[in-house]
């Protein structure tokens, strides 16, 4: 039987580990499964695509839900607009 090797982090090798000893498989076990997969699918055997959120977007997610209470509910709009000029100094927000 041929023999594959290939590179992965020790962070990846270490986690993949536990899962497959969990469901009772070797790394060999799950590369097989893998690469027959994809003879049978005749490609990749998932859906390769970019996540949704990148970096920017799941800071500035983590952002809003760090700042939540601290908005301008409850408040009229006169009320919100003194605030901010107050914040900002901007003599022109009420006009």
């Amino acid at each position: 039987m041929p023999t594959i090797q290939f590179r992965t982090d020790e962070s990846t090798k270490a986690q993949s580990s536990e899962i497959f000893g969990t469901l009772g498989i070797t790394m060999s076990d799950a590369i097989n499964m893998f690469l027959r997969q994809s003879i049978l699918q005749g490609g990749i055997p998932f859906e390769l695509k970019i996540p949704k959120y990148n970096r920017t977007t799941l800071n500035a997610l983590a952002d809003m839900e760090q700042s939540k209470g601290k908005g301008l509910r409850g408040k009229d709009i006169r009320a919100a607009l003194a605030d901010l000029k107050a914040e900002d100094g901007d003599s022109d927000l009420l006009e």
